[in-house]
């Protein structure tokens, strides 16, 4: 069978503590791109640096305890479980390996700070879409992970709800000093970034620097 190559000859450098938009159509390979960052897909050439260590070469085991330890992923359907609460939610990933906190403390340490200390006890079904982003986001940050990827996190979102999130994400990102990677075929979700990189048919376009227009 013929092979089809999603992604081709894309080579870019992401710094600790930055804020990246990966830009392009639906069908780009942005989706793709966010799956071998986070450890999700591994790509048939090349290598993926996080902190110096290629983790396209690792055992399924050593990558598993990278993206616990280290990557923290966002969605644009949310993904939460809808049996369990808000605060529920956010304690899931705590449940492997250890952590300073209980579970319990950190999951309503992350919602105070997503603004949703009254929201602990809500189900997904009793939150509006923009709240289940939070709730999404503070998952995500429930291991203290240097990174954090987010694939189309205002996608479902309204314009008002959209505006928020990325507004919560440009204050998390400078508050917790986290790297903050986001996907978007929108280019006012790509500008609130301080790197724009481009994706059209697999290939990286350009990359432009921006204003970083952070937490406005």
């Amino acid at each position: 069978r013929e092979q089809i190559d999603i992604l081709k000859g894309i080579s870019f450098q992401i710094f600790s503590g930055e804020f990246v938009s990966i830009i392009g159509p639906s069908g780009s390979g942005k989706s793709t791109l966010l799956g071998i960052i986070a450890g999700l897909d591994n790509p048939t050439s090349g290598e993926v640096l996080i902190d110096g260590v290629d983790i396209a070469r690792m055992t399924e085991g050593k990558l598993a305890a990278v993206r616990n330890n280290k990557i923290g992923m966002v969605f644009q359907s949310f993904n939460l479980i809808p049996t369990l609460t808000a605060q529920e939610n956010v304690e899931v990933p705590l449940y492997v390996g250890k952590h300073k906190m209980s579970p319990s403390a950190r999951a309503k340490e992350l919602l105070g700070l997503v603004g949703l200390s009254h929201r602990l006890s809500h189900r997904p079904t009793q939150l509006s879409g923009g709240e289940q982003q939070r709730v999404a986001i503070a998952r995500a940050l429930a291991t203290n992970p240097a990174i954090v990827i987010a694939d189309e996190p205002t996608g479902n979102l309204d314009a008002k709800n959209g505006e928020n999130i990325l507004n919560l994400i440009a204050d998390l990102r400078i508050q917790m000093g986290k790297t903050f990677i986001i996907a978007t075929h929108d280019q006012s979700v790509a500008a609130r970034a301080e790197r724009a990189i481009h994706i059209v048919d697999g290939l990286v376009e350009s990359i432009d620097i921006l204003a970083g227009r952070g937490s406005e």
